[in-house]
């Protein structure tokens, strides 16, 4: 903030540039998970019943969603502006805040988080209604768990793969591919359901010109990280190259703007 507050008056556009922030760290066999706004981290785990039979991989979400589409963070929002009726307005079916923004927190954003340091000009052609005070936040939702045998993978994923497949959905699609490549075939899958909900198909989609896309679909970026166990016991903690504490494999990673084109989502990914 105190370089938004040092530059702003030269570079006008750092008080409307915002994102979200969503990190892991593993540490001693414990997960730690910050999280600004609304990607999201979700583990796969194996079910805790199922006998001798191989057991099905479930989804647990494991950071907090700060978007005002939710009834709860709308409800948060709301008892921190108490004396404003309108702080968190519909528009065309999409909650947001002031009618601008759907998350509470964010990095970033600075005149919904300082609107003191805004000229009346700038505020005027950033937000269309007045601020007296804050309606965003920078703290992050920080949860802790220790890691357990049967915990397999997390997936890391913007909002963009989140508004097209749910949590059961994605975990799913892992613990049923190959590692390598699993995370384009996340955000395929997401570009596939996009087109599905569109009912155009998904050559449509990556013919769209740039610039419109995004009335499809969101940028995705995903990153999954297998959890491998030593031993029975909990992930230990590996050396060597590429080595991440608590994990042996690597991390599989893909990112797609709205506008890229990408690959043909029903390829097959090679081992």
């Amino acid at each position: 903030m105190g370089m938004v507050e040092k530059s702003w008056p030269s570079q006008p556009r750092l008080m409307s540039v915002g994102s979200c922030c969503l990190v892991g760290a593993i540490e001693g066999g414990t997960l730690h998970v910050a999280n600004l706004g609304d990607s999201r981290a979700v583990l796969g785990r194996l079910a805790s019943t199922g006998g001798k039979k191989r057991r099905a991989v479930v989804a647990e979400r494991l950071s907090r969603d700060h978007n005002v589409a939710d009834e709860e963070v709308r409800r948060e929002v709301a008892e921190a502006h108490p004396d404003d009726p309108h702080i968190v307005m519909s528009s065309h079916g999409v909650w947001r805040i002031k009618g601008i923004i759907q998350v509470s927190r964010s990095i970033g954003d600075a005149y919904l988080k300082r609107p003191d340091l805004c000229s009346p000009a700038v505020m005027q052609s950033l937000c269309p209604f007045p601020l007296r005070r804050p309606v965003m936040s920078a703290v992050p939702s920080v949860t802790s768990r220790r890691l357990r045998p049967g915990d397999q993978f997390i997936i890391f994923a913007s909002d963009g793969l989140w508004e097209q497949l749910s949590d059961e959905a994605a975990v799913g699609i892992v613990s049923r591919s190959p590692r390598k490549g699993v995370a384009m075939r996340l955000v395929r899958a997401a570009q596939l359901e996009a087109a599905r909900k569109k009912d155009i198909k998904y050559e449509s989609i990556a013919a769209i010109e740039k610039g419109r896309r995004r009335r499809f679909h969101d940028d995705i970026t995903v990153v999954v990280l297998f959890l491998d166990s030593r031993c029975e016991g909990t992930p230990q903690p590996t050396a060597g190259a590429g080595g991440i504490d608590g994990t042996r494999a690597p991390v599989d990673v893909f990112s797609l703007g709205p506008d890229d084109h990408g690959d043909d989502p029903t390829r097959p990914v090679l081992r």
